[in-house]
């Protein structure tokens, strides 16, 4: 199906999943979902807040832990036989964890399994079904680093750099057979993590800081228009065709901005 064929994009009654959804940007998703009327289930595993915003919306609150196979597969199992098939996976739970080179093996290796192969493993139980039906979106949070880079958290970059190419590639593969890709990747959004960034607050919020609403309304329109990459900081592109262009002066100009934030610690 070419992009011209598309038919206008409804959620009316879809299955939804988002996952890290008690919170930030996986709460603004649910809810955006919820408001175009699809039938939202969120997963967290923070259960208590989880449970607040499944209240708050009227969606279904199910279990699942993003860093294991056996937990994506449980939260698949249960949506499909407590809702119904899924139609859309918001594939939004993430971590960033460790610090430079110091960042411990635990560190590298939960944040694949959570940043990366929770992508993985959702895809490779839904993707078959959503081929069989000709329709399904995959819609993964990724971040402004999985573009560029993030300063001082190489698990975080490496990682969502991972997020990227793999829904890249599921679109590349499956994109004909109806299978809608989506990558999100914000910069600065109000949420505990940016809260958590301490001196790289200034570095993320550089062009503007958005609500989880905004990134949410976003990578809706992207929906609607078909488009791979959400960039909610339109500014990203222009980084990302830097980059892409001289790539050795994009990394000078990175590496200041390391001596930056270097020599106000």
């Amino acid at each position: 199906m070419s992009d011209q064929q598309m038919p206008e994009l409804s959620m009316q009654d879809k299955v939804v999943v988002v996952t890290g959804a008690a919170g930030g940007i996986g709460a603004a998703l649910a809810g955006k979902m919820a408001s175009l009327g699809a039938r939202v289930v969120i997963s967290d595993i923070d259960a208590e807040r989880a449970h607040a915003v499944a209240a708050d919306l009227g969606a279904t609150l199910a279990a699942g832990d993003a860093a294991t196979e056996e937990g994506v597969a449980a939260l698949v199992e249960t949506v499909q036989e407590e809702v119904g098939p899924i139609d859309a996976w918001f594939a939004n739970a993430g971590v960033d964890l460790g610090t430079g080179l110091e960042s411990t093996e635990e560190a590298w290796a939960t944040s694949w399994d959570v940043n990366v192969m929770a992508h993985v493993r959702a895809a490779r139980l839904l993707v078959p079904g959503w081929v069989e039906r000709g329709e399904g979106w995959f819609v993964s949070t990724a971040s402004a680093a999985g573009l560029l880079t993030m300063i001082g958290a190489p698990a975080y970059s490496v990682s969502k750099h991972g997020a990227v190419a793999f829904a890249e590639w599921l679109s590349v593969t499956y994109r004909h057979r109806g299978v809608r890709v989506h990558t999100v990747c914000p910069q600065g959004v109000q949420t505990s993590m940016l809260e958590r960034a301490g001196e790289l607050q200034s570095v993320l919020g550089r062009d503007r800081v958005l609500t989880p609403e905004e990134v949410a309304d976003a990578t809706w329109e992207a929906m609607q228009e078909g488009r791979f990459l959400v960039l909610p900081h339109t500014e990203v592109r222009e980084y990302y065709r830097a980059r892409a262009h001289d790539t050795d002066a994009w990394i000078g100009g990175m590496n200041r901005l390391q001596q930056k934030v270097e020599s106000n610690q």
